[in-house]
């Protein structure tokens, strides 16, 4: 070996000498990258917003990154998450890192979270017992309905929003195809828009065999609360749409159409406000959540539909996204390019019987992209 050389290394040849970085104790202040926001981009009173756990933190970061690199970076919205036990270390360092603008973290109360007390005990196993052999999605699970009943009448209401006015809601393990140009929460308030989707579908019936029925108690208790121009008859209209379209096979009354929330864009003034509290309050009083396993995809679909104006609902067709097992990606060609999406075209759910999209183009409207 050359002398020269010999002098600059370790006197243990045989001993492993860490990187530099590899020093830095993880109890340390992070040193993020200084991420400076682009004053082109100017910011709406809005939030990202994800309800997740300690444990989930890979799929978190893969959500983060895929929003971040597709929108988020050019404007550096605040990420905001919440969780009914405490955030790790860990998690919140590496979303800390992850995010290009700020972080906060919320805990859960368990009076938001938990089972009410006016929920029936000895009924409520029995409903998960009964879940269980009828082999209904999730049907076991009383976490899953805690965060149904969650999202249905209480996100909203956390302290740590209460300065928004905007929620983009992200899942854990999802994909964002395309370049989001546009910022959404702008798009929302310029054209008075209080409620975002990009994905409809038909709901599992044996969930809400009762959700509906209660509806219509709620229509006939608060006929104030029901928007004239509303969407009731995307909610029940049963006659096959298009070549692809599929049949209810229901006795309901509701056709089961439903906006899939796990990706939705809204006001959060409008779950505030009293025709939705109302309503969700309606709602939980006959126990659905807990005696069925009512989920927040409905009851925000039917609240929307029924208590607001239809053109306040918007579909954004120029999204792709993905979301297990579904996705959907834009078929406008132009928008697909311009928005340099990674996608499937013939793969979108938009293209499926069971999507209830072109319900919604018929009831709803449909703006039509080249």
């Amino acid at each position: 070996m050359d002398d020269r050389v010999s002098k600059t290394l370790p006197i243990n040849f045989n001993a492993l000498k860490l990187s530099t970085n590899s020093y830095i104790p993880v109890d340390e202040h992070l040193i993020k990258p200084n991420r400076e926001p682009n004053p082109k981009f100017v910011k709406e009173n809005a939030t990202l917003l994800m309800l997740c756990r300690n444990w989930e933190l890979e799929e978190v970061l893969q959500s983060m990154r895929s929003l971040e690199d597709r929108f988020n970076s050019r404007y550096q919205y605040t990420w905001t998450f919440l969780n009914d036990v405490l955030f790790e270390k860990q998690f919140i360092q590496e979303t800390t890192l992850m995010a290009s603008g700020k972080t906060q973290y919320a805990l859960i109360s368990s009076t938001d979270w938990n089972r009410p007390s006016f929920i029936n005990e000895t009924r409520f196993e029995q409903s998960l017992i009964q879940s269980e052999k009828d082999d209904i999605i999730y049907g076991g699970s009383p976490s899953y309905r805690n965060m149904c009943r969650f999202n249905s009448g209480f996100f909203y209401k956390q302290k740590i929003l209460d300065q928004y006015d905007y929620y983009f809601r992200v899942e854990p393990g999802v994909e964002y195809f395309c370049d989001l140009e546009e910022d959404p929460f702008k798009y929302m308030r310029l054209h008075d828009k209080k409620y975002g989707f990009v994905i409809s579908l038909y709901e599992y019936e044996n969930t809400i065999p009762t959700l509906w029925q209660t509806v219509e108690k709620f229509i006939e208790h608060y006929p104030e609360y029901i928007h004239p121009n509303n969407s009731y008859e995307f909610l029940t209209d049963k006659e096959v749409v298009g070549p692809l379209g599929l049949v209810a096979l229901t006795e309901q009354t509701y056709n089961l159409c439903h906006f899939w929330s796990n990706f939705e864009i809204g006001d959060l003034n409008f779950f505030r406000s009293e025709k939705y509290e109302a309503f969700f309050q309606f709602l939980d009083q006959a126990g659905g959540f807990y005696y069925e396993r009512w989920g927040d995809a409905p009851v925000h679909s039917i609240a929307v539909g029924i208590l607001l104006d239809k053109r306040q609902i918007h579909h954004f067709e120029n999204i792709g996204y993905y979301h297990l097992p579904f996705s959907t990606c834009p078929q406008s060609y132009w928008s697909y390019k311009c928005n340099r999406c990674l996608c499937k075209r013939n793969e979108s759910i938009d293209l499926v019987p069971h999507s209830c999209l072109s319900k919604w183009w018929k009831y709803g409207g449909k703006t039509f992209l080249q």
